[in-house]
């Protein structure tokens, strides 16, 4: 079943197609054709209970829901 998530960073929104069975990590690969920053740089946290998702576990696991909003956060180095 298809969802979209609403992935947030600064003033960007970014809405992805996904399943509930995906994992973070497929979230992140995603984003990653988008904004050209590498996998172990992003972080994903669920709004707004600020959970930092898990990349090996899966979307449902995290309660990522249907239009979840999701903030991007990136590691600096």
């Amino acid at each position: 079943m298809a969802m979209y998530i609403r992935v947030k960073r600064n003033k960007t929104t970014y809405f992805l197609q996904c399943d509930p069975i995906d994992k973070v990590l497929q979230i992140k690969q995603k984003l990653h054709a988008l904004i050209d920053q590498p996998l172990f740089d992003q972080r994903l946290f669920l709004m707004p209970s600020q959970l930092l998702l898990d990349d090996t576990r899966t979307l449902a696991d995290q309660q990522v829901e249907n239009d979840s909003v999701v903030a991007l956060a990136l590691r600096k180095g």
